[in-house]
Order: structure tokens, then sequence, then C-alpha cells
């Protein structure tokens, strides 16, 4: 009920009832349609919903058919350089256990019928189908989107109550689920001593929801959730990239230090006999206070930029990327060009940039930085493949940027088609 307004009057006149009405809270529920796979234009998703509120969207992907199915994940958690866990669930207990990848066959093989979940991060990177799923997010900044996750599960298979401290998009791609989440916000996030899981000590949802292939559950940080597959079941979860403060920080002081010269160090020709053996005093507390607070407020835009990039498309690498060492010359590249070979991005690369004067560009890839004309960032960022007669490759800007990218392995030639005989 909204609250009563006092209002200024005679001291024998009662309270007049307040007429404002307190700002009904947006539908936890919607349902899409074909022009509006969120059920609501994204703007409004970003003002109303985006890291503020859970939101579930019926038949966002309706008639999505997932292009791996249990036996692709299974193989793909096989792969050595896959991030893969099982998670199993003991009902009786409430507790459950973690069991890292690499897997072999046999491991599967010795896995009930029920209660565990199998998990593999960064599914986009290896399979391009899947990959596809992120066009549902295309309305986000691309380097705000870290992966696709992947889950199958068995019937009564979850990996328990927690919370993520980044924003989750996750799409029911085979089966069902249900879903309790909690929208209080005070709800407790102390977590459970004795487990390699992050789980929750106590959890009290306030709502579940039961997810059809094609629906969504946007899920903004730090809401806490549970989800128990309804016989068998896979979730494709597109999580978002979102650096802990410290992580910023270290990685900016890192970046700070670089600028430095050698001959730039702590100095302290105002000092005074030591008051005491080993002590750092006030004064050499306010040396080094002195010495960083001005680096940091005379960095320039550009430097910020330029130390942004670099971090945001090298955090949370799912694989190291290098190249062959060698730097072509530009005239092999031409060369490959015109034989048909197009240029591929590497599917573990991010790709970002910002303007650099005129329609010039800085462009970064996995923690790389080139200059390039901006009409080519655009293209790397937006596409993952730029065919070898496209307009983009042709001017020496773009030969020049290439072969930085091609040095350091961020991009590659595609195969040679084959000759018929």
């Amino acid at each position: 009920m909204p609250r009563p307004v006092k209002r200024h009057a005679p001291a024998s006149a009662p309270e007049a009832p307040s007429t404002r009405k307190r700002a009904a809270a947006p539908p936890i529920e919607v349902h899409a349609s074909r022009d509006m796979p969120l059920g609501m234009p994204p703007s409004r998703f970003l003002t109303q919903y985006w890291q503020k509120q859970p939101l579930v969207v019926r038949g966002a992907l309706a008639g999505w058919d997932p292009p791996i199915d249990p036996d692709d994940l299974a193989g793909l958690a096989c792969e050595d350089t896959a991030l893969a866990r099982i998670v199993r669930r003991d009902r009786k207990r409430s507790q459950w256990t973690l069991q890292r990848g690499p897997y072999d066959e046999s491991t599967f093989a010795a896995l009930p019928s029920h209660d565990w979940t199998l998990l593999v991060q960064d599914v986009d990177k290896w399979d391009a189908d899947v990959a596809g799923l992120l066009d549902f997010v295309r309305f986000l900044p691309t380097w705000r989107i870290d992966d696709v996750m992947v889950s199958y599960a068995t019937d009564g298979g979850g990996v328990g109550p927690h919370i993520d401290q980044y924003d989750v998009f996750l799409v029911q791609g085979r089966g069902q689920r249900e879903w309790a989440i909690s929208t209080d916000r005070n709800a407790p996030q102390g977590l459970r001593v004795g487990t390699d899981l992050r789980l929750l000590a106590e959890f009290h949802p306030t709502h579940r929801f039961t997810l059809d292939p094609g629906d969504v559950l946007y899920l903004p940080p730090n809401v806490p959730h549970d989800g128990v597959a309804i016989g068998e079941s896979m979730t494709f979860s597109i999580g978002m990239r979102a650096p802990a403060e410290s992580e910023l920080l270290l990685d900016f002081a890192e970046f700070l230090a670089e600028q430095l010269p050698e001959t730039r160090r702590y100095a302290d020709p105002d000092l005074r006999p030591a008051r005491a053996t080993g002590l750092i005093d006030a004064a050499a507390l306010e040396r080094v206070r002195t010495v960083l607070g001005p680096l940091a407020r005379r960095l320039r835009n550009v430097d910020l930029a330029h130390w942004f990039g670099r971090m945001i498309t090298r955090y949370r690498s799912a694989a190291p990327i290098s190249g062959s060492g060698q730097t072509p010359e530009l005239g092999q590249i031409r060369d490959t060009l015109a034989s048909g070979r197009a240029i591929l991005r590497h599917p573990f690369a991010r790709f970002a940039w910002v303007e650099h004067g005129g329609d010039g560009a800085a462009l970064f890839a996995a923690g790389h930085m080139v200059h390039c004309p901006r009409a080519l960032a655009e293209a790397l960022c937006a596409r993952a493949r730029l065919e070898a007669d496209d307009p983009l490759l042709q001017d020496s800007a773009s030969l020049a940027a290439l072969r930085e990218l091609l040095a350091v392995g961020c991009v590659q030639f595609a195969r040679a088609p084959r000759k018929r005989t």
C-alpha cells in the first residue's frame, strides 16, 4: 500500500491521504514475439531489468534447434583443453560433489541415470553454430559477452543454490528445468563450508519457474538461484564479462608501471632520523601517495582507452593464442588473398576498438593493439570471416594491420580450397 504523505495542516485537521502511487514493478514474466524476442524493445529491457531484476521471457527462441546434443557435449568434455565439470547431487543429504575434467568414456559409463550435471564452458569457441546463439544478445556491447556454457543434466541434476557475480541469460535448449530464485535484496549470501562448490548456506526462493525449450531466464548479478532438471535437460548459459575491481586495479597498475622510466624512483630528500627501527612513518606514506596520485590524474583519455582495450580483450581468455612468430611480408598477404583464401578470426580471440582520429581506429585483439581504418575494425569485431575480395582488405593501412594480427595469431587465413580432380 502507498504510504501516506504528511501535509502541513492545522493541528485540528486530520492528515489528508496521499494521492501518490508507488510505481508498479515491471513484470517478472513476459512473452516474446517474432519482432521482439525479449518481449520488449532492448532499450526498455536495459532500463527496467538489466542489473536490476530477473526476467523470464517465454518463447524468446521459439523453434530454436540446439546445434549440439548430449553426446557432442560429452565428447567435447573429453578434450584436454576443454573446461568441463561434472556435479553430482545427493538428494537425501542435500549435498553436491564436483569432478573436474577432462574425462574419458568410462567416466560417463559409471554415472547413474539421475542427479548429475555436465557443464562445459566456452562451447561457442569450439562450435560456430553454438556461437550463433550470441545473436540473441547483440544489443549488448560485444566485449561484455564472455561465453556460452552448456550444461546437460539428468533428472534431478543441478549444481545447487548459488549466486553468479555477473549477468547471465539461461536459454532452455532441450527438456525442462525448474528454476527457483530469490528477489529478496536482503537474502543471505553466506557460503557452505566443506565443499569445492560455492554453494549458499541458506536459500529461500521467492519465485519458481519451469522453463520449456526456447524460454530464457535473465538473472542480474548476485541473485540467488537454483536450477533442477525435470527429466533430461540441456541449458545454454550466455554469461557476461565483469572484471572485479581488484582485477581492473591490478591490470591498471601494471599498465601505469610500464610507462615509468627506471630513473623515476621513490625519493626522500626531506628524510629525518628514524624514530623507531623499521617504521614506515606518515611522511613516507605521504610520499607514496604523492607519487601514485598524480600519475592516475594525469592519465590521458587515450591512454586509458588503450589500457582498457588491451585488458578487456585479454581478460578471461579461454586459451592462449600464439602466432608463428614470423611477420609475413605484405606481398605474401596480397598473394594469399589473391588466391581466394579468406581471413578468419581466431575463435578464442576477442576483439574491440576505439576511435583514433578521423576514420582511424585502435583495434584490440586478445590483448594486442593495432592501428587500422575504422571500417576494418568494425568488420573484424562484427564478422568472423572476411572474404578475400572484400574491399576492406585492399588498402595498404588494412594490410599493415592484418600483417600484425597474423603475426600474433589473432587472425589466420582460411585453408586453401581443394583442387578438383
